[in-house]
């Protein structure tokens, strides 16, 4: 049984949301960033980067005390305004691919994170949960939502579907070519549908957002233990939330780059795979490989297909199946010598919506010796790991969608 519930949001004012929303901060180049910054003065980094005002980079408890006065700032001058109502808001984003998602921005309940009925299939980092949380009670907002999954259903895609029908608040196109639209469910019915469909669901699964979700759950209990008068019912006993249906959602894989074959010779390399792999050379073509436990690989110019001996791989759990897992068990860790693959800088990640020859080209560049491809993991498949309580290695999936930081935001 899940709780999620609709709020009231802040947001852009529907001459402004195309100016205000942005990407996340970490996406952005430098020169993109300056860019928006030097000729946007209403784009959300302004508010994430306060310093850029004083031409200084600001850290800490400095920084976030400063994002909280952009923030009001922004709220005096009219840039945002704040709904009088609760209200779930539908979110539907169009990419240049003309991909389309559908969901619904609400509030999700830290007590079913911390039950396990919202489920996690990633390891956080403890350090960056105590920054997040830190931050959060400082500014007193989040302006981007954890991306949740749920099983299809009926109810909510009639909802949905019916409310399209009127015009959005928003829409608005991005430099990406991203079309986005928000509606604004008010009506009490709608809003009780919606309530009850989620209730009689058993479980929700975090598809983005691992750390902001965790960062909410410490938040809740640090606050929960200031607050003598703590009912549960506050604000900051729920975090906002991008709920969407199982078969909208969208998994690609991170491919990998490795800066050296770990002192071998490219033969000694090859000579080594070949113990748990059936290698086949591809040539100069880019290859890219089209089945689980099957991977490419790019080396001194030339493209491998890395078929696995399953008689030299023990699967045990559903994390022993996944391919991201099978290629640290198998190549990363025994033979390139990368057992830490969140902080070793011997290894970089390159999400599959970029393809194969911009892995090619990386390698050519000499800025990378080797790179592997795989083929993305499944809805299926995270859910079995999360329902084992077993964690993917980092970077196993890039998930869409995407949404935009500052269209909705949720006051504490």
């Amino acid at each position: 049984m899940t709780k999620i519930l609709p709020f009231k949001a802040v947001r852009p004012t529907r001459d402004k949301v195309s100016l205000v929303a942005s990407r996340s901060y970490q996406s952005y180049t430098q020169a993109e960033r300056e860019a928006r910054l030097d000729y946007n003065p209403f784009s959300f980094l302004h508010i994430v980067n306060p310093g850029y005002k004083y031409d200084k980079e600001i850290s800490g408890e400095a920084r976030y005390k400063l994002v909280k006065n952009r923030y009001s700032e922004f709220k005096e001058d009219g840039v945002f305004i704040h709904d009088q109502n609760p209200c779930f808001y539908i979110y539907k984003i169009v990419d240049r691919d003309l991909q389309e998602f559908n969901g619904i921005v609400a509030a999700a309940s830290v007590e079913d994170y911390n039950n396990n009925v919202i489920k996690r299939h990633e390891d956080t980092i403890a350090s960056r949960e105590v920054i997040f949380k830190d931050y959060l009670k400082t500014v007193g907002f989040n302006a981007e939502p954890v991306l949740l999954t749920y099983p299809d259903n009926d109810t909510i895609s009639q909802i949905i579907t019916e409310k399209q029908k009127e015009r959005a608040e928003f829409e608005f196109t991005t430099t990406y070519r991203d079309t986005h639209y928000l509606w604004q469910i008010e009506d009490k019915a709608d809003i009780d549908a919606i309530t009850k469909a989620f209730k009689a669901m058993k479980t929700l699964y975090i598809a983005d957002g691992h750390h902001r979700s965790s960062s909410s759950q410490l938040l809740a209990e640090e606050l929960k233990n200031e607050n003598p008068n703590h009912t549960g019912k506050e604000s900051y006993n729920f975090f906002m939330s991008y709920l969407i249906s199982e078969s909208e959602l969208r998994i690609h894989e991170f491919n990998r780059l490795v800066k050296d074959l770990n002192g071998l010779s490219k033969e000694e390399f090859l000579i080594q795979l070949d113990t748990i792999y059936r290698i086949e050379n591809r040539g100069i073509m880019p290859y890219q490989p089209s089945k689980p436990h099957h991977f490419s690989m790019y080396l001194d110019g030339e493209f491998y297909s890395l078929y696995l001996r399953k008689t030299e791989y023990d699967i045990k759990t559903s994390l022993d199946e996944l391919d991201a897992q099978i290629l640290y068990k198998t190549i990363l860790q025994p033979i390139l010598g990368i057992t830490d693959l969140r902080n070793d800088n011997r290894i970089f990640y390159l999400s599959g919506k970029k393809d194969i020859v911009n892995l090619k080209s990386k390698v050519d560049s000499q800025e990378f010796t080797v790179g592997f491809g795989m083929v993305p993991a499944t809805i299926t498949q995270m859910k079995q790991i999360a329902d084992e309580g077993l964690t993917m290695p980092p970077k196993s999936t890039y998930i869409e969608p995407k949404i935009r930081s500052g269209v909705t935001i949720y006051e504490f």
